[in-house]
């Protein structure tokens, strides 16, 4: 972990069980983990482990059986779904495998989306995506119109433009050509120091992990 950061994400013994043909599905166990700010970490684990399962609860988009989640100084597991969707709104970033781009909406207007609901458009910081993202010629082309690399390119700008305090991706290199897909985890990568964020990403390639600042894996439900 970093060292003499503040922590943005802090996840303390987090339990979740689904019930599935009226069986109980023991999907967390209690995991515990830590980001500080700028620090770059991959979560890893196999198939069921519960990677997507705990992204979602960090993001407030289901909430736990047990224990916490306190994104800075706020405790995610006390929110209710209105403050769940204005802290995702206004201090997270999120990236999914699917690029979730708005169709009706040029990669100008995609881009700004998050930022200005947040009510946290900066021009500058906008300029310098667009540029780093390589994307200042694709501005007033549809999603439909792009490469899945460029949508995603599209995506992460989306997320950070906002400037959120932590950033989420789950898989986000999944419907990438590996060239590509090194491509554009390096630019999150590089755009995430930029602003300073935590960034937590799943992902089953421990070639991608092995880039990122750490590595936590999940078996059955627990930080291994």
């Amino acid at each position: 972990m970093a060292t003499g950061k503040p922590i943005v994400l802090s996840v303390r013994n987090l339990t979740k069980t689904y019930r599935s043909a009226g069986e109980q599905i023991v999907v967390l166990r209690g995991v515990n983990l830590s980001i500080a700010a700028g620090e770059r970490v991959a979560l890893t684990g196999e198939s069921g482990s519960g990677k997507s399962t705990l992204l979602h609860l960090i993001a407030g988009l289901d909430a736990p059986d047990g224990g916490e989640i306190r994104l800075a100084d706020t405790s995610v597991s006390d929110l209710t779904d209105a403050g769940r969707a204005a802290l995702r709104r206004d201090r997270l970033g999120l990236v999914f495998q699917q690029f979730n781009l708005i169709p009706s909406l040029d990669v100008e207007d995609n881009l700004v989306f998050q930022s200005r609901i947040a009510g946290r458009h900066d021009s500058a910081w906008h300029a310098e995506l667009v540029e780093r993202l390589g994307l200042g010629g694709l501005l007033k082309r549809y999603p439909d119109q792009l490469s899945g690399g460029q949508q995603q390119r599209v995506a992460i700008g989306r997320a950070l433009a906002a400037k959120p305090l932590l950033l989420l991706a789950d898989e986000p290199t999944g419907n990438l050509d590996e060239a590509t897909a090194d491509d554009v985890l390096a630019l999150a990568r590089d755009l995430v120091a930029r602003t300073g964020c935590g960034f937590l990403m799943v992902t089953h390639s421990t070639r991608l992990a092995a880039t990122l600042d750490r590595r936590i894996h999940l078996h059955a439900g627990l930080v291994a």
